[in-house]
C-alpha cells in the first residue's frame, strides 16, 4: 500500500513537471528592436514619361487655371481681418451669408434667417485690392464647411453674446448688434432692427463645424432645430462675388462700447 502511494506521489510531480513544461513552451516570446538599418535609393525619372503625363495632364491644368482665375468681381480697397469687434473681412463674410442663404432658407423652410455668426479664425486670407476670383473665394475659405442653420431661443442668442464678449475676437457677425456694457453684459440688443425678444426663437446662419460646438460655441448645442442647407461657405463667397461687381466696404458698427 506504501508503494502505491509512493507512485501516486511521484506521478503527480511528474504530471506537476509536464505542465510547467507546458505552460513555458507556450508563453509568447518579446522581440526588441535592437537595431534598424536604411539606404537611399536613388530615382532617376524617365524624361520621356514624364513629358508625357505633363502632355497629358496640360489641358486639365490649364481648364483649372481658367476657372479659378476667372474674375468675379473687383475690391477698391484691401479687406483686411484685423480689428479690435469686427473687421472689413468679417462683415463681407457675414453679409455675404445674409444675402445668398437669406432666400433660399425662406424658399426651403418658410423661415427667415436672422443672424449669421461665423468664426475669426475661419478666415485664412485677406482680400487684397484688385480683381477678385474663384481662387480668391478657395484663399479665403479653403475648408469644406457647408451652412447650417440653428434655431436659438433668446436666452441661447444671450449666452452667444457673453461668449463673443468674453473671447474679444472679430467674429464674423450680421443681423444683430449690441453695445458690451461697463460690466461686461450686453445690453441695448437689436435684431434685424427690433429689440430682442427673450421668449422668442431666432434662426443663426453659422458652419456645420461651430453648430456643433466647435470653438467653445457650445451654445449652439441648444438649437432647437438644425437645417443643413447643403451649401459651401466657400460657394457662398463665391456667388456673392459673382453678383457683386464692386465689394463694398462694410464699416457700420455692430458691437461698440457703453461710454
Amino acid at each position: 500500500m506504501a508503494n502505491l502511494k509512493n507512485y501516486y506521489s511521484e506521478f503527480r510531480h511528474f504530471v506537476i513537471f509536464l505542465t510547467l513544461l507546458l505552460v513555458i513552451g507556450c508563453s509568447s516570446t518579446s522581440f526588441h528592436v535592437k537595431k534598424i538599418e536604411g539606404s537611399k535609393t536613388n530615382i532617376n525619372p524617365d524624361i520621356a514619361e514624364t513629358a508625357t503625363i505633363e502632355a497629358y495632364i496640360k489641358p486639365y491644368r490649364t481648364r483649372v487655371d481658367a476657372e479659378m482665375n476667372a474674375v468675379l468681381s473687383v475690391a477698391t480697397q484691401n479687406f483686411d481681418k484685423s480689428g479690435e469687434w469686427q473687421t472689413p473681412m468679417g462683415n463681407l463674410l457675414a453679409d455675404a451669408v445674409m444675402q445668398e442663404a437669406t432666400p433660399l432658407f425662406l424658399k426651403r423652410n418658410n423661415k427667415t434667417l436672422d443672424i449669421c455668426l461665423l468664426n475669426h479664425g475661419g478666415i485664412r486670407a485677406n482680400i487684397s485690392k484688385g480683381n477678385v476670383t474663384t481662387r480668391t473665394a478657395f484663399e479665403v475659405m479653403p475648408f469644406e464647411n457647408s451652412l447650417i442653420v440653428v434655431s436659438l431661443k433668446g436666452d441661447a442668442i444671450m449666452e452667444m453674446l457673453q461668449f463673443i464678449i468674453a473671447e474679444k475676437k472679430p467674429h464674423p457677425l450680421a443681423g444683430i448688434t449690441f453695445v458690451v456694457g461697463k460690466d461686461g453684459n450686453p445690453k441695448n440688443i437689436f435684431i434685424k432692427g427690433k429689440p430682442i425678444d427673450l421668449y422668442a426663437t431666432y434662426n443663426v446662419g453659422t458652419s456645420d463645424y461651430l453648430s456643433g460646438g466647435g470653438d467653445k460655441m457650445d451654445f449652439f448645442k441648444k438649437g432647437t432645430a438644425f437645417f443643413d442647407m447643403d451649401y459651401k461657405l466657400r460657394n457662398i463667397l463665391i456667388d456673392y462675388f459673382k453678383q457683386t461687381p464692386i465689394l463694398p466696404m462694410v464699416t457700420d458698427i455692430r458691437i461698440s462700447m457703453e461710454q
